[in-house]
This record gives C-alpha cells, sequence and structure tokens, in this order.
C-alpha cells in the first residue's frame, strides 16, 4: 500500500516543530527516523495531515557523560550507540541491546527518540530505560519538562508525550564499579520482534545482589517490572526468582500466554547468570 497524502515541513528549530505541531492540532506527526513511522503510513495506521522533520534541528543529538549521568539526544541513531565507547563503558546495557534491534540498515537510521515515542511493546529500548531508571526530556508548548521513564509509558502505543510536544532527551545513571547489567531476548529470527525480552540492573557485591530491576518487554502492553522477582533475586534464589515471576501476558501472533510465561522464566535464568558473573 501506499501513503495516504500528507504536507511537509522541515522545522528549522525546536521552537518551529512545536508551532508546527500546534498548528496541525493533533493531525501532525514528527519524523525522525522514520524507522516505524514510513511503515505506520505505507499500511495506512498513519495518516497526518502533516509531517515535521526534525532531522535538520541542531542540538538534539550526541552523547555526553557528566556528573555520573548519561545524556542521549533524541536523534542519536541506533549506530551510533552500538559503536560508541562511552555507550559501551557508561551504559553497557544498552550495548548489549543493540545488536538485537532490528537489522543494520534500520540501525542506520532509527533513533533512541523515535524508538521510546513509538513505544512498541516488544521493542528494546524502551524496556532498558525503564531498568535503568532513567528521565526523558520533553519540550512542548508550556516548556520543558522531564518523566520517569516508568511514568512515560503508558499503554500500547501511548506515552506521556502530548500531541504538541517533541522528546528531546534521555538521561540515566551511569554504570559504576557494582553495576551489573544483563540482557535476553528469544525473537523467531534474529532482527524480529522480540516474543520475550529481559533488561536487568543490579548492584553486585560478591554473589549478593542489590537494587535489582528486571524489565520485561513482549509480554504486555508497556515494558513491565517483575517486581516480585526482583525481591526473590535480590535474597539470593534464582529458582524463588521463577517462580515468583508476577507476569500477566496476553497471546498475541507470536505465542500464547502460556508459552511466552515459560519464557519469560528462561530469560529471567539467563539474566541472573549474568547478573551473578556467571555468564
Amino acid at each position: 500500500m501506499k501513503p495516504a497524502a500528507f504536507a511537509y515541513a522541515k522545522a528549522r528549530s525546536l521552537d518551529d516543530a512545536i508551532r508546527l505541531l500546534g498548528e496541525h492540532k493533533g493531525e501532525a506527526k514528527l519524523l525522525a527516523g522514520g524507522q516505524s513511522l514510513i511503515a505506520t503510513l505505507n499500511m495506512r495506521l498513519s495518516q497526518p495531515s502533516l509531517l515535521v522533520d526534525i532531522n535538520g534541528v541542531a542540538g538534539l543529538d550526541g552523547i555526553s557523560v557528566k556528573n555520573g549521568m548519561v545524556e542521549i539526544g533524541a536523534m542519536t541513531r541506533h549506530v551510533t550507540l552500538e559503536r560508541s565507547s562511552d555507550i559501551a563503558k557508561h551504559a553497557p546495557l544498552i550495548a548489549q541491546a543493540m545488536p538485537h534491534i532490528a537489522h543494520p540498515a534500520i540501525r542506520n537510521r532509527g533513533t533512541i527518540g523515535g524508538s521510546l515515542a513509538y513505544a512498541d511493546p516488544a521493542a528494546e529500548l524502551p524496556a532498558c530505560l525503564v531498568a535503568l531508571d532513567g528521565e526523558i526530556d520533553i519540550a512542548g508548548p508550556k516548556g520543558k519538562r522531564s518523566v520517569k521513564a516508568g511514568d512515560f509509558f503508558k499503554d500500547l502505543f501511548e506515552t506521556a508525550l502530548g500531541t504538541h510536544d517533541v522528546l528531546t532527551a534521555v538521561r540515566f545513571p551511569a554504570a559504576g564499579t557494582e553495576t551489573r547489567v544483563g540482557f535476553a531476548e528469544l525473537a523467531r529470527r534474529h532482527g524480529d520482534y522480540a516474543m520475550v525480552g529481559l533488561a536487568a540492573v543490579a548492584k553486585a557485591s560478591g554473589k549478593s545482589l542489590s537494587d535489582v530491576r528486571l524489565v520485561y518487554f513482549g509480554v504486555g502492553a508497556t515494558p513491565v517490572r517483575a517486581r516480585k522477582a526482583e525481591d526473590a533475586l535480590a535474597r539470593g534464589s534464582v529458582d524463588d526468582a521463577v517462580k515468583a515471576l508476577d507476569l500477566d501476558p496476553t497471546s498475541d501472533i507470536q505465542a500464547t500466554a502460556d508459552v511466552k510465561k515459560h519464557l519469560a522464566g528462561v530469560m529471567l535464568r539467563r539474566v541472573a547468570k549474568q547478573l551473578l558473573g556467571e555468564a
């Protein structure tokens, strides 16, 4: 299929992008990497009256590490994150996730901001940002604000972004000497959407874990924290953590709910080995 007719505007600045969004009262869409948007346009799942191209807006990309925090501009391409020595050192969870995101051609164009704003429940980066206890910076007609990643994802493809808002950057604590991360996903083919995936962060002291955060993707309408399993893993028992998995996945085209629940346990055992330094 081909997209329905739409107008096109290239934003000259962040304020210009916000103005254009406001003028079209919810009928405009931002164009960043376009790797999700173009597909929905072609299938006519999205039919905006205007595309606002923000690729020329200065100051929306780049990676910085300062004051113990990693900040990533929304227009930073996946491939940049994948190849960044700063990400490898200070954000190893992001580094582990990047090769699982689609295919090289898509990672060359796709952006971290676009992935978070689209909020696909089977996508890797939303779960990673929740696991990292990150924040998302948003600019809109009323100024700028920050939203915790755990509060940003509202429902299926729904976020805290208003129709006139632009996601500008993400921020999360840099990994320290005690930080351990784990990542695993199962897809039918490499690069496909995950049937079930898990992003995890913890602090480690020998074989003891604390501040465990286990965030699943592909099992619900948003990234899902398994809080009871977090507590059990922090107490030292992987078996108890698997038994305590507090997930209620729904069946979809990928797998039944029962299969997803089983795979969630498999992913937890794999990730627990990474957190415990056994893998």
